[in-house]
């Protein structure tokens, strides 16, 4: 049964934002259209999110929201860090995350977000509801297309896909997402994360 509330999350999570892990890395990504209740405000909004050297997220939602949960996260990443003197790891930013989102249960954020990272114990990537449900998995699509982007994925995927090719079945997979769904499109930001780093991109719709 979908009451009113749900009804109405599930209508302003707008977007598509996905996320793919493979043996030597992950990509994340998502299309740059911000939309409210059936305009576009904008069609440069970025919503993938780089979080220091080693972590990055990607969300669909209410665009103000995914910004606040960004600059949140990254600030309580920086504070814990500076507290311990080491490197949080990704499962611990994760749950850090999940907590913050979960404290605002009562009027939380409208977003769906994967968070995804590398540490000593190797690469991660997370799913997160609006109220902090924490999930780990290979793949992941979030947002009004990603069950479009979703099927796609999984007639694809392959663990031991090349990095170049998760990030060709990323955008291949948004772009179907963004031909059918009104509230995506516009261009695609992608993070590409290795243990050297990541590599951030921005591709034309076309």
């Amino acid at each position: 049964m979908v009451t009113p509330t749900m009804a109405y999350e599930r209508a302003m999570i707008g977007a598509t934002a996905v996320g793919i892990k493979v043996n030597n890395g992950i990509v994340i990504g998502a299309e740059k259209r911000v939309s409210y209740g059936g305009f576009v405000l904008s069609k440069v909004g970025k919503k993938v999110f780089v979080i220091g050297d080693r972590m990055a997220m990607a969300a669909a939602g209410l665009f103000g929201d995914m910004q606040t949960i960004s600059r949140l996260i990254v600030a309580e990443i920086m504070y814990r860090e500076r507290l311990t003197s080491r490197k949080i790891s990704v499962r611990a930013a994760a749950k850090l995350l999940s907590a913050i989102l979960y404290s605002y249960k009562l009027m939380p954020f409208i977003s769906e977000i994967i968070f995804a990272g590398y540490d000593s114990d190797g690469y991660h990537l997370y799913v997160l509801d609006p109220i902090g449900s924490l999930i780990e998995d290979d793949y992941a699509a979030v947002g009004t297309g990603g069950a479009i982007a979703i099927g796609i994925i999984e007639s694809n995927y392959n663990k031991n896909m090349t990095l170049d090719e998760a990030e060709e079945l990323c955008i291949k997979s948004i772009k179907a997402a963004a031909s059918r769904d009104a509230v995506s499109g516009d261009g695609i930001d992608t993070a590409v994360i290795t243990s050297n780093g990541i590599r951030e991109k921005t591709i034309p719709l076309t």
